[in-house]
């Protein structure tokens, strides 16, 4: 292969194993890039154009935000749980915090159980995990033990290897540039 072989278009399809059916699957978007939640919602879209059912339930956003995201997303007919107090940098009481992230962990195993949804966001979910607010074998128990028509979407920086190892799709943003680097605050409609 030399160096300008990918500017080629590709003449045959790259292979594949055979093809399987599975009722759900799980998805990880991590790394240190943008657009991780946004990956999520936009998949989370394209569920609800199918028909499904779809949760969000948010570890760390507060529902006193009201981002566009969560606005479209309700509008649409998905459930929306922000049960976060926002980033823990600004947070007053980190066992509040704390305690915020294990209550949306209890309601997130009813809904990853239930099978009323089709498809449950676990948006910022890493936190907690990384944090030990949240037991990581917990949470990859509940994820291999949901109701089989439930597919998961877990986001958030460093994600841990135990819920990359379960995962069946992974995918890991990288920042190679941001706005925020060069002190350009969040806008509303691109960040939230």
């Amino acid at each position: 292969m030399n160096d300008t072989d990918h500017l080629q278009p590709k003449r045959q399809r790259p292979p594949l194993p055979p093809r399987v059916h599975a009722d759900s699957i799980v998805l990880v978007n991590t790394g240190q890039g943008k657009g991780k939640s946004t990956a999520a919602f936009g998949t989370a879209i394209r569920a609800i154009a199918r028909g499904w059912d779809v949760a969000v339930v948010q570890f760390i956003k507060s529902g006193n935000w009201r981002t566009g995201e969560e606005q479209v997303l309700r509008q649409l007919g998905a459930h929306w749980w922000a049960l976060g107090d926002g980033f823990s940098w600004d947070s007053e009481n980190l066992g509040e915090s704390q305690a915020r992230a294990v209550a949306a962990w209890e309601h997130t195993t009813r809904l990853l159980a239930a099978g009323d949804h089709q498809v449950v966001v676990l948006d910022e979910i890493t936190y907690p995990m990384n944090w030990d607010w949240i037991a990581i074998s917990e949470v990859t128990t509940a994820i291999r033990q949901r109701n089989t028509a439930v597919t998961v979407i877990c986001t958030g920086r460093q994600a841990p290897q135990p819920l990359i190892d379960i995962a069946d799709t992974v995918t890991e943003m990288r920042e190679v540039k941001h706005a925020l680097r060069r002190g350009i605050r969040a806008r509303r409609g691109i960040d939230y």
